[in-house]
């Protein structure tokens, strides 16, 4: 699981194409991998090959925050896309509208996925054609999204994956954190026992 996410401040990288699929955040060639570090190799590979692509610009080489297209992370369900994406060290993706599977593998895999309305869209990218060093803050335990000119922007995400990612855990984290709870109710449940089960009559 990546480290908690509370707040951050980052410059934002532009990657303003819609349609983004999961083949093309991390193509196939790349999935042989067994664990999640050295995958930002294959970030973006196509693209990446292009001297000019967005990525290469050095103002760009310490930000977290991807500004995608609309429709992002559409395609497979391969969760080494936002895997790929943490390990070359995003921790966060905005966009009009993300593919469903893509959002959920993201935010269970500690990079928060935010859906922002066009118009904030269309602002964030003038912004950073603007002023490609503009930052934005995100604080995920106010869920406030704020401008470089202070101006501050609620967004929504899923309660639970919003606590997991506060806290830095998964799933199973979250489970294994109520242990004492579960022992607790089954010890005050006993088991089902055979003189429970329904009898079967003998012929």
């Amino acid at each position: 699981m990546a480290p908690r996410f509370q707040s951050l401040s980052s410059c934002m990288v532009p990657l303003l194409i819609d349609d983004v699929d999961t083949d093309q955040i991390i193509p196939a060639e790349y999935l042989k991998i067994i664990g999640r570090e050295g995958l930002a190799e294959g970030l973006f590979a196509e693209w990446r090959r292009d001297p000019e692509c967005v990525l290469h610009r050095d103002v760009f080489r310490d930000a977290q925050v991807l500004l995608a297209g609309d429709n992002f992370g559409c395609g497979s369900s391969r969760e080494h896309a936002p895997w790929a994406l943490l390990d070359y060290g995003f921790r966060a993706v905005l966009s009009p509208c993300f593919a469903d599977i893509f959002r959920i593998n993201a935010l269970r895999n500690g990079l928060l996925a935010v859906a922002i309305d066009r118009p904030l869209h269309r602002q964030l990218a003038d912004i950073v054609e603007a002023d490609p060093c503009a930052e934005i803050t995100i604080d995920l335990k106010s869920s406030t999204l704020t401008l470089p000119d202070g101006t501050g922007v609620d967004f929504e995400v899923d309660p639970f994956a919003r606590r997991c990612l506060l806290e830095g855990i998964d799933q199973l984290g979250y489970l294994l954190r109520q242990a004492e709870q579960i022992a607790d109710y089954e010890s005050r449940h006993p088991p089902w026992t055979d003189s429970r089960q329904p009898k079967v009559l003998s012929s």
